[in-house]
């Protein structure tokens, strides 16, 4: 028996703003909250879903670099420049982690600047 990835973890200052983010970019809703933390997932699936689910978890630690993980994420019913238009209004925002400006994706980053790439559509 293998294991599973049931959840992900994102140490954030203001985990209410990144949960209300991320679950505009997902279409996920908050799962639950305690202590501070807030976890959301697919709202059918809810927890132990196909999907693993996302807890934003309370630090006041600064972010400082790259993320040497980070979410690539896919649209799913529009082409990669409409879905861009809409992460943009959502709040995202381009960041340069030195790509050549060929690549067939974007990197982006979430309210609190940790990365993540919009890639083509392939789902």
């Amino acid at each position: 028996m293998a294991c599973r990835v049931s959840e992900l973890v994102l140490d954030c200052h203001d985990p209410e703003r990144l949960a209300a983010f991320w679950c505009e970019v997902l279409g996920f809703a908050v799962l639950g909250r305690e202590d501070g933390a807030v976890e959301i997932g697919p709202e059918a699936e809810g927890f132990g879903g196909l999907q693993p689910t996302i807890v934003f978890s309370p630090t006041t630690e600064p972010k400082t670099g790259k993320l040497r993980l980070h979410i690539d994420v896919n649209p799913t019913d529009r082409d990669q420049a409409a879905e861009l238009e809409r992460l943009l209004k959502v709040g995202a925002v381009p960041v340069d982690v030195g790509q050549t400006g060929e690549e067939s994706w974007h990197v982006l980053a979430d309210p609190e600047g940790n990365e993540f790439c919009l890639l083509r559509r392939r789902l």
